[in-house]
């Protein structure tokens, strides 16, 4: 994202990093204090604060033009921090959410993209009329996962996990190290990923894994003790682990049906990669969130037709990597099953 002028207010001290980054309102000819600052643009509006990576909590006012306005909000690349939130005209809504910036920003083997923290609001009609952001330490969501997973750069390209911070309060930051083309012996080998991750834990942090699409060649054996390290070491922090089976392929039977090994990822060397992963959840006492069944159930509800618009079947002729729609659809499966099985306190959610 572009930033925005070079008035950026910095916090680069231990001592600074629970103080404020405070806004004026705007007035009515104008953006003043820090949406003047550090914001352009009208559609969206764009914004940069130069800060250090860390955990920032962010209080918007939206609103205050002449006219309705409905706003929505991405931070980083391409994250949705909140979805489409409308007011009346002349009114304002306040709403807050909080950001993990992080370098890369995105894939932690991507691109570096830009330092600090980025915001870009946008919508049907977006208004902004404040900003007050400020470093905070809060639970985590940490994810573990492959490129359906992971903060995608460029558009169309979506994770279920870029979508899925829109759903959680700001007393939620998520922390996404999903990465496009990681399997589960890759993920636990680079020093970006895992122990990266492993590193972020604090106490009581849940952490969700996801792998099986690229685990193409993987025997049995490996991709088991793979996983149950991974259970282990998140323990081992003080983290919960949460295993979740892969999103299906869209790779339908002549009956209308996914019953078939490419859609369900048995791998190349007869595993079925999401029953072994419900079999380890079961054997190492490990939450489960069945994420195969749940798609497989979505995308036969909306047959061969209907469910291209989950994937990118007509932009790319891809029938794994999801859409923004598929995407956040798969978000709400997940935030769904977290929610049933009260893995997380319900003040977290939205």
């Amino acid at each position: 994202m572009r930033r925005a002028g070079t008035a950026l207010l910095a916090v680069s001290t231990a001592a600074a990093a629970l103080s404020a980054l405070t806004s004026a309102p705007v007035a009515a000819q104008g953006r003043t204090g820090a949406v003047r600052d550090h914001c352009n643009g009208t559609a969206p509006v764009v914004c940069h604060f130069d800060v250090a990576p860390g955990t920032y909590r962010v209080r918007a006012l939206l609103g205050g033009g002449a006219g309705a306005g409905s706003t929505a909000v991405t931070a980083e690349s391409r994250r949705a921090v909140l979805a489409e939130t409308p007011n009346g005209a002349g009114g304002t809504v306040r709403r807050t959410f909080t950001v993990d910036v992080r370098d890369p920003e995105g894939e932690p083997t991507g691109a570096t993209g830009s330092p600090g923290l980025d915001l870009a609001f946008g919508g049907a009609a977006p208004q902004l009329a404040s900003l007050h952001v400020e470093r905070v330490r809060t639970p985590q969501l940490l994810l573990a996962g492959d490129s359906t997973v992971c903060d995608q750069d460029e558009a169309p390209y979506t994770g279920w996990g870029q979508q899925l911070p829109q759903y959680l309060t700001e007393r939620m930051a998520v922390a996404n190290y999903a990465d496009s083309g990681e399997g589960s012996q890759s993920f636990r080998d680079d020093p970006a990923l895992f122990p990266a991750l492993r590193a972020r834990i604090h106490h009581g942090d849940l952490v969700l894994i996801q792998f099986a699409h690229n685990d193409k060649q993987t025997d049995r054996d490996t991709y088991r003790a793979n996983l149950t390290a991974m259970i282990e070491d998140v323990r081992a922090e003080g983290g919960r682990p949460v295993l979740v089976t892969p999103v299906v392929r869209r790779w339908f039977n002549t009956d209308g049906t996914l019953d078939n090994g490419t859609a369900l990822l048995v791998n190349g060397l007869g595993v079925d990669l999401p029953a072994e992963v419900r079999t380890l959840a079961a054997e190492q006492d490990t939450p489960l969130v069945d994420l195969t069944a749940l798609t497989r159930a979505r995308v036969e509800e909306l047959g061969p037709e209907g469910s291209k618009a989950l994937y990118l079947h007509d932009e790319k002729r891809d029938n794994t990597h999801t859409s923004v729609r598929g995407a956040t659809e798969y978000a709400e499966l997940v935030l769904g099953e977290l929610r049933a099985q009260k893995l997380l306190p319900p003040r977290t959610i939205r």
